[in-house]
């Protein structure tokens, strides 16, 4: 845990936007979890390097965890800090008649696809309806309907666990299904911290009609009102994780609050009051009785903490 020596640093560095032994549950989307010894959201790149720097000093464990789409805290906690990017981290600009779109790790994909809606930029459409921030996107590669999110990314800013800043262009990454990685580079300790896409001119209408019919695809198929990190495990290769789950009977199984979603199986979804601990034990469960059934084992796409 944070001294109080410790709390007083990051006070200065962060201003009011630190906070000491955070409960998580609100932060993240499946509304479960335990404390963070901090939560910190640097509002610019000095800040954000300052920060990352102190804690390399300090020997502090950090995570960025964007918007909490596909976290889980553990209840124990988290003995560090977490960080969430925000202030400048969430700005959009752009030059719309070149089809650019700059947008901070902060930001929210919906907020994202509002600008490229007004703005008649098409690409991102795909992405209508799932939750989280720009830099998490990128970070997990997200994806849906044969789309992922670094189709359009020409450019990143990025800072290292050393607080160092760096500048990337396409060629300089890999990025496969769910994941994006930078030869010599820890992704854990790294935060994208802007990214631009070069996206098609389009019209408003068009751009926000492709959206309206790619959320009702997603909201036909995936389970309505329950709290849930979307898709809990990655697909296998040439298989769906949902078909294995549903295949091994796990439908409406549950754990406490944790339950299977009746609707889609690859959702675990928080049915009234469950706890990190519910979620972990159900995950396992499934992962378990999946193998058993199938010889496949599931890894989920939800970080857990």
């Amino acid at each position: 845990m944070l001294t109080k020596q410790q709390q007083r640093e990051l006070a200065d560095l962060c201003g009011p936007n630190v906070a000491f032994d955070v409960s998580m549950a609100p932060f993240c989307t499946l509304r479960a979890g335990g404390k963070a010894a901090a939560l910190a959201g640097p509002q610019d790149v000095e800040q954000l390097s300052a920060l990352l720097g102190y804690c390399r000093r300090e020997s502090l464990p950090w995570r960025c965890i964007g918007r909490g789409s596909n976290l889980l805290v553990r209840d124990r906690g988290f003995a560090g800090i977490l960080i969430r990017l925000q202030g400048g981290f969430a700005t959009i600009t752009g030059e719309a008649s070149a089809g650019i779109v700059i947008a901070g790790g902060g930001c929210l994909l919906a907020e994202l696809l509002a600008h490229c809606r007004r703005a008649g930029l098409s690409g991102l459409e795909f992405l209508a309806g799932i939750p989280g921030s720009v830099g998490g996107s990128v970070r997990m590669n997200a994806g849906a309907f044969d789309h992922c999110f670094t189709e359009s990314l020409q450019r990143l800013t990025i800072v290292t666990g050393d607080g160092s800043v760096c500048t990337m262009t396409q060629g300089e990454w890999k990025e496969g299904y769910r994941s994006f990685t930078v030869d010599g580079l820890d992704m854990e300790k790294t935060i994208i911290a802007e990214t631009e896409f070069r996206l098609l001119r389009s019209t408003s209408e068009q751009v926000g009609g492709m959206m309206q019919e790619f959320l009702h695809l997603r909201r036909a198929k995936q389970p309505p009102s329950m709290p849930s990190a979307g898709s809990f495990f990655k697909n296998p290769v040439g298989d769906f994780a949902g078909r294995l789950v549903e295949e091994a009977g796990l439908k409406g199984e549950r754990v406490g609050g944790a339950m299977v979603s009746p609707v889609h199986a690859n959702f675990i979804v928080n049915a009234g009051g469950a706890t990190a601990t519910d979620i972990v034990c159900l995950m396992r469960r499934v992962q378990e009785k999946v193998r058993s059934k199938t010889g496949i084992f599931l890894e989920p796409e939800v970080h857990i903490i």
